[in-house]
């Protein structure tokens, strides 16, 4: 009778063992779930604090805050900036168009490029839903526009000036990590610059070379420090003619007062975007008598769009070519 109660009071013992045992390991089960969860939720806050880290980069006297690491840019309103990452082999996210597409000239670039519309014309509904690190403006927009870009993300308003072309280069190159590119690039262009200024040595010390730009069927010419003319008058160290130096930043010229000033050397850039109203400019002057007139028509020395008739002048990409159409045609005179 005493084993009975023994062996009974065991069994009762061992049941409550092992009951406690399960309780135990179940117990343990989320616990280690939590910590699962717990870790996870560490990493992910972790991970989003690294997105949200930031750094400040100056540019022409300003300071800008901009995300440590930027990869989703978008370029509105700046030419300047499209050159440049054509230069740098940057692909915007998103970019602007010429004629509701993308010029031929960066096709090398644009082939995931998402339109944000035109230059002048920026679509902020796109541009808000691409939702872009950096956005990279043209100082040229009036406040309100840089306004409405800057509450969608921190924008960086470029400047249109011919002689910021190498401190434009270094924005992009500082928010793309591509310095060491834009340094090569840099070095190469004074390199040739070099080499060009020995070819072409004295033999265009008197003479009247000249930039002009057909737009909205008219003739247009500028000051020493816009478009095109800083590689010539700057960086080859010709001599601007005196109306070049009195113009402004850019104006319209007459063809008669054109055919007084007499360039021994004209470079034309013509785009038919440019002149949608009037797309036989070009042609007409070319005919007319008055332009025949001119010493460098009469000698055969007008070059038309020795590089793509939308570049800017003012950039990298537009001083590379130019500088090698330069030498192409004036260095054997």
């Amino acid at each position: 009778m005493m084993k009975r109660k023994w062996l009974y009071f065991s069994l009762i013992a061992l049941l409550i063992l092992i009951l406690t045992a399960c309780g135990a390991k179940q117990s343990s089960a989320p616990d280690k779930a939590a910590e699962r969860n717990s870790a996870s939720s560490a990493a992910e806050q972790e991970k989003k604090a690294g997105t949200n880290e930031t750094r400040t980069i100056q540019y022409l006297g300003k300071s800008y805050t901009v995300p440590a690491k930027a990869e989703r840019i978008v370029i509105t309103g700046s030419m300047e900036t499209m050159e440049d990452a054509l230069v740098l082999g940057v692909k915007p996210l998103g970019g602007i168009t010429v004629g509701g597409k993308f010029p031929d000239m960066f096709k090398e670039i644009t082939d995931s490029t998402v339109s944000i519309g035109e230059k002048a014309q920026p679509n902020i509904e796109t541009i808000l839903k691409l939702k872009p690190d950096v956005i990279f403006a043209t100082a040229k927009f009036p406040p309100d526009v840089i306004q409405k870009l800057e509450k969608i993300a921190p924008t960086i308003p470029v400047s249109h000036i011919s002689t910021n072309w190498e401190a434009n280069l270094r924005l992009l190159a500082e928010l793309t990590g591509k310095q060491d590119v834009a340094e090569k690039v840099l070095k190469e262009y004074k390199e040739e610059l070099a080499a060009a200024k020995a070819k072409l040595g004295d033999r265009l010390k008197d003479k009247k070379v000249v930039v002009i730009r057909i737009r909205g069927g008219n003739i247009m010419i500028y000051r020493e420090d816009v478009f095109f003319n800083p590689s010539l008058y700057m960086d080859l160290g010709l001599t601007a003619p005196q109306e070049i130096k009195n113009a402004q930043t850019q104006e319209m010229i007459s063809l008669e007062k054109f055919s007084e000033m007499n360039p021994d050397y004209i470079f034309v850039q013509f785009s038919e975007d440019e002149n949608k109203d009037h797309p036989d400019a070009l042609k007409n002057l070319q005919n007319n008598p008055i332009w025949q007139s001119i010493n460098a028509v009469k000698n055969n020395k007008v070059f038309v769009n020795v590089v793509d008739p939308l570049a800017q002048g003012g950039t990298a990409w537009s001083k590379i070519h130019f500088l090698k159409a330069v030498v192409e045609k004036l260095g054997n005179e």
